[in-house]
């Protein structure tokens, strides 16, 4: 089932077939038309989609591609809910989990530009705890205890932004799994699992981010992201909560866990925001939403009137953050909720908030060498492609991360959406 979007608010289900949308981002003034997506393309994405429906690799999705001007194409197959048999429309809100960390990074580097914080300031001096870390050397598995020392180098924003800060990951890292279980303590709480800046750890440190933000403006993270990144950008439906006239619009989650993939039963969606909000995640959004901000990040930071970042922030925020070291492929010491993951895990490296693509030969058919990326827990994706000026969102609600299914379905909208690039 293939539902594509014909006008704000108004969705056809079961056509096969795709539309390039006269969308752009509300609220800037933009009702940009663009050119320069072949029919055949938008075609194929739709067939793409309902084939990953028909595989059964995903029981619903929607997808957009965006370039500087504005929508080339947009369209969503499959269920939103599938106990129902309610066909999935192109404006569904999801569940973006740690798709909320590039706006959180964003955040930080626009305080930066206001000289409100520096990326090698110590963490230490706007959050109390950080000023003598330690650094776990031995730990036993067999009952949770372990040895420290203390760290050898200082945690500064710039670490947290790149993931080196020595902090991990309870879902992903066995040894933060073992310790946040047994002490009910969040990650970034705890002894650190490496010396800041030593090695990249997929972590809790776009959480401490957050923390930050709050400190440093005084305001709760609802607050500063809706009045200087989301009403700015015109992202309407992007939130801590969704309001009460949409929640008819937040679509089911799903686990392939067992191996076969199963419909959890709904549950209270937040209505409205209340803290503590999370720089890590959280966020509720949908694909043309987050098309904005991709977008905002194709124009070197500026979408439409709205100006977020200079293009010097946006051109560090790609560039390699990490040193020597690269993105290492990180276990899955919660298998419900993710396999191991990321691709390009060995030879890709981190900016400051987003994983960039290495110039690996293997890859040729997908995003460019330098493109940005990311992704939520649920199989929610995007990635900013500064060499051809695209972009693409694409959005589900399954588990486990790095779903076989969900990354097929990933990879073959990609590479799609390349071969079909003028």
């Amino acid at each position: 089932m293939i539902a594509v979007r014909m006008a704000p608010g108004f969705v056809i289900a079961g056509v096969v077939a795709a539309l390039a949308l006269n969308l752009a981002a509300r609220g800037t003034g933009e009702r940009t038309k663009v050119q320069g997506f072949s029919d055949a393309g938008k075609t194929a994405l739709a067939r793409q989609m309902a084939d990953a429906v028909s595989r059964g690799d995903t029981p619903g999705v929607v997808e957009i591609v965006v370039n500087r001007e504005g929508v080339l194409y947009e369209g969503a197959a499959g269920k939103f809910d599938v106990a129902k048999n309610i066909p999935m429309p192109t404006n569904a809100i999801f569940v973006i989990a740690s798709m909320t960390k590039p706006v959180t990074s964003v955040a930080i580097m626009m305080l930066v530009e206001e000289g409100k914080l520096k990326l090698d300031d110590p963490v230490s001096k706007y959050l109390a705890g950080y000023d003598h870390l330690q650094v776990i050397t031995k730990f036993n598995a067999a009952d949770g205890t372990y040895e420290t020392r203390p760290a050898r180098t200082v945690m500064t924003i710039r670490h947290l932004l790149a993931h080196t800060s020595g902090i991990g990951y309870g879902f992903t890292n066995p040894i933060e799994n073992a310790l946040t279980a047994k002490t009910k303590k969040g990650e970034w709480e705890l002894p650190l699992l490496d010396d800041p800046g030593t090695k990249w750890n997929y972590s809790a440190s776009t959480r401490v981010l957050g923390m930050v933000v709050e400190k440093v403006t005084g305001e709760g993270l609802e607050s500063w992201y809706q009045e200087h990144i989301f009403k700015p950008l015109g992202m309407v439906d992007t939130s801590f909560a969704v309001a009460p006239d949409k929640q008819s619009r937040v679509p089911t989650n799903h686990s392939r866990f067992t191996g076969t993939m199963v419909e959890a039963a709904r549950t209270p969606v937040p209505s409205t925001p209340a803290p503590p909000y999370r720089g890590d995640g959280g966020l509720y959004s949908t694909v043309e939403d987050y098309a904005k901000f991709v977008r905002m990040l194709l124009n070197d930071g500026t979408l439409g009137s709205a100006k977020l970042l200079t293009p010097a922030s946006v051109k560090m925020m790609g560039q390699n953050a990490i040193g020597s070291i690269f993105v290492e492929r990180q276990p899955d010491a919660d298998k419900q909720r993710t396999k191991p993951f990321p691709l390009g895990a060995g030879k890709d490296k981190f900016g400051l908030g987003f994983q960039i693509a290495s110039n690996d030969p293997a890859m040729a058919k997908y995003r460019s060498p330098g493109s940005l990326s990311w992704a939520g827990i649920f199989n929610t994706e995007f990635w900013v492609d500064p060499v051809k000026h695209v972009g693409a969102v694409q959005m589900m609600q399954v588990l486990p991360f790095y779903d076989d299914g969900a990354i097929r379905t990933l990879r073959d909208f990609e590479e799609i959406v390349y071969k079909n690039l003028p």
